[in-house]
């Protein structure tokens, strides 16, 4: 079971200020993780405006820390959707897609989280609710226009399950995915985010070896809410039956913790639950 963490998992100091990635890796690190998840922020250490060198030095310091940079993450496209209503908007989230693909590949890293686009979402205070067959045509056009920077580059492109009213089933996922007759595009499942609609083990049956990339998560369903997020093994996620479906599958990607808003002690309580997850699994 290769263990990842996501940055975000790392809350911000008391003074307001971020904690370094360099920190970050070496935390990780001691913990015990594998491999780390970066993120694209609009300022930071990682952002659109990262150059090529900037991006070298992210890597050398992973490597620093034995750490594998095997996936990507950002949150830019709830601000800049590629189905957003405004064409400039869509315009600029396309060119934000191509960057993001090309500084993962500086990081070396194989897989890009990506955000389809949203009918609505409850975080995104302000961003009316969307005609469903419009954001469908938008977001097929979108993924089709930044794919060939993905095929060129040899990233993945893996698209969230998230709570964006949109691709709601496996099978809709399924549908979109195989649209566009690219091994590049594929699914970044997330174990948690699915609960509400239905059971991670039925997408994972689904989806099956579109799955590029594995987000652990965990939720209450009778909270029903974005408070639902709990710690791995505090929620109603089977995990014995969705890694029975995953080793089934055969899949051998990065199992990767997202917490997010980051708090003091997540990345501790997320590689412990990870390990009695591993253990509770083997044969």
């Amino acid at each position: 079971m290769t263990k990842g963490i996501n940055y975000w998992a790392f809350p911000a100091r008391e003074d307001g200020s971020a904690v370094g990635l360099s920190e970050a890796f070496k935390a990780a690190k001691e913990l015990g993780y594998d491999c780390f998840e970066v993120t694209v922020e609009a300022k930071g250490e990682l952002s659109l405006e990262t150059s090529e060198r900037e991006a070298g030095l992210v890597r050398k310091a992973a490597d620093a820390n034995g750490l594998r940079l095997l996936t990507v993450a950002s949150g830019l496209a709830w601000g800049e959707s590629p189905t957003d209503p405004d064409p400039g908007v869509r315009e600029r989230a396309v060119e934000t897609n191509r960057r993001l693909i090309e500084i993962c590949s500086w990081l070396g890293a194989k897989t890009l989280l990506y955000l389809p686009g949203m009918v609505s979402a409850v975080f995104v205070p302000g961003f009316g609710p969307q005609p469903y067959p419009e954001v469908d045509r938008r977001a097929r056009e979108a993924l089709a226009r930044v794919l060939p920077t993905a095929e060129r580059l040899r990233v993945d492109i893996a698209v969230e399950n998230v709570w964006n009213r949109y691709l709601l089933s496996a099978l809709e996922m399924r549908g979109f995915i195989d649209s566009f007759g690219s091994e590049r595009v594929g699914s970044y499942f997330d174990t948690g985010n699915c609960l509400l609609f239905g059971h991670p083990e039925d997408w994972i049956r689904v989806l099956g070896e579109r799955i590029k990339a594995v987000h652990l998560k965990d939720f209450r369903v009778s909270v029903g809410t974005l408070d639902g997020f709990v710690d791995l093994l505090s929620g109603d996620v089977g995990f014995p039956g969705v890694m029975a479906e995953l080793d089934r599958l055969g899949y051998r990607g990065p199992f990767t913790a997202e917490i997010v808003p980051g708090r003091l002690g997540a990345a501790e309580k997320a590689i412990a639950a990870m390990r009695i997850i591993e253990r509770s699994t083997r044969p």
